[in-house]
Formats: C-alpha cells, structure tokens, sequence
C-alpha cells in the first residue's frame, strides 16, 4: 500500500510546481506595485525598448489616422489600421512575454484586434464620425494601460 501512494504524492508536487511556474511566468509576470499605484513591469533595457516601440508604432498609427481622417480619407484610414492589427502579432520574445502579467498581454492583443476593427468600421462608413467613434473607442485601451502600468528596467544581482 505504501508503495502506491508514492506516485501520487510525486504528482502532487508536480502538479503543484506547474500550477505555481504557470502562475508566475503566464499569469503574474514580473512586475511590483510602484510607488503612483501602478503596476510597474520589471524588464531588461532591451526589452523595455522593445515594448516602448510597439507603443511607439500604435502612436504614430494614430497620428497618421488623425491626419486621413482630417483629409477624409477613410480609404487610408483602413490601410493604415490593418497595418497595426492582429496581422502584426507575434515576434515577442518568449523571455519578454513571461515577464508581462496576462491583463497586459490581452490589452495588446485587444488593441491589436481595436485596429482590425477600426479598418473594418472606415472600409464601410458612410461619415468619418463612425471612424472617429471607433478611434477613441481604440484609444481607451492606450490610455487604460498608460494608467495602469509602466515599465521598469529590472535591478540585476546584487554584488
């Protein structure tokens, strides 16, 4: 009888160190709360410049959205969203997405697919008004994330 409940006290442990890594590389990430009540990342310098790009990119979408938009161009308005939608995903180092909590990673990826639809809403509006609309339905994710996160270059080992 001893001998069966071996097994399962190993796959206890196991389960119990997958849900635990689970937790902390998928769901957590690497952050701490900072001192302004957001939750800071903690990453690399490269990481972080990485990041701070692909916020960069979506900054300027908007612009130059801004910009079709005041030249009624809903044409360029759907070239220039499909540009920054779910079609860019990817190319994320594996390191970098373990360090990102999951809420962050589903705002990216929500913003992303905000993109794809603000093409679809400019490719079939009649007004830019609706375009308009859909813009700052989008641009409530960027401000909802600046709110609520920064990023934080990670402190290395301690000599």
């Amino acid at each position: 009888m001893k001998s069966a409940k071996l097994p399962w006290a190993i796959s206890a442990v196991l389960l119990t160190l997958v849900i635990a890594m689970t937790y902390m590389f998928i769901l957590s990430g690497s952050v701490e709360k900072s001192k302004d009540g957001r939750t800071a990342i903690l990453l690399s310098s490269d990481e972080k410049d990485f990041v701070l790009t692909e916020m960069r990119g979506f900054l300027e979408t908007v612009q130059e959205i801004t910009v079709a938009l005041s030249n009624d161009d809903l044409k360029a308005v759907a070239k220039l969203a499909t540009a920054s939608g779910k079609a860019t995903l990817g190319g994320v180092p594996a390191p970098l997405m373990a360090k990102l909590p999951l809420e962050f990673k589903s705002l990216g990826i929500e913003t992303h697919t905000e993109f794809d639809k603000l093409a679809d809403v400019a490719k079939t509006a009649k007004t830019t008004n609706e375009v308009t609309a859909r813009l700052g339905q989008l641009m409530l994710n960027c401000t909802g994330c600046h709110a609520g996160y920064k990023l934080k270059i990670e402190s290395g080992p301690q000599k």
